[in-house]
């Protein structure tokens, strides 16, 4: 189960903002990615299990149909899910190393998501689709604590 199952319902009780950590899932619905040998021999990335062989592949299933939905609401996959987060609550932190990503995000605040397009997203991408853990195994477990 999701930790936010259990923190989003208190948070919006007690009327705090829950800040989303790398909404953009460290680039990868960014869509630029195809493949595992994209990232560069020393990214990080690269020994994230999500990163890693069939998880990135079905990862990427997912990526392609949340384009999808971007193309037709005319904006990039960065700006949907970033529009979708903030239409679901929550303040979205994604990272960025350039100008231009930080422009693309910002014009993601300017997307009006209906109620039909959140639900669109959600059975796209529902909690639990994405394959692989977000660190290694040993890592986790300092998540959990």
């Amino acid at each position: 189960m999701f930790k936010e199952n259990k923190i989003l319902p208190t948070v919006r009780e007690l009327g705090i903002t829950h800040v989303a950590y790398s909404p953009l899932s460290r680039g990868f619905i960014s869509g630029e990615l195809r493949t595992f040998e994209d990232l560069a021999a020393d990214d990080l990335r690269r020994w994230m299990p999500r990163f890693q062989g069939d998880n990135f592949r079905k990862n990427i299933e997912v990526v392609d149909k949340i384009k999808e939905i971007a193309m037709e609401k005319n904006c990039t996959p960065s700006q949907l899910a970033i529009a979708w987060t903030i239409a679901n609550g929550a303040l979205p932190i994604p990272g960025t190393k350039r100008i231009k990503y930080l422009e693309e995000n910002a014009a993601a605040a300017d997307i009006l998501l209906m109620k039909e397009d959140l639900e669109r997203i959600d059975q796209v991408s529902p909690k639990n689709v994405v394959h692989g853990t977000r660190y290694m195994k040993e890592q986790m477990t300092l998540l959990d604590g």
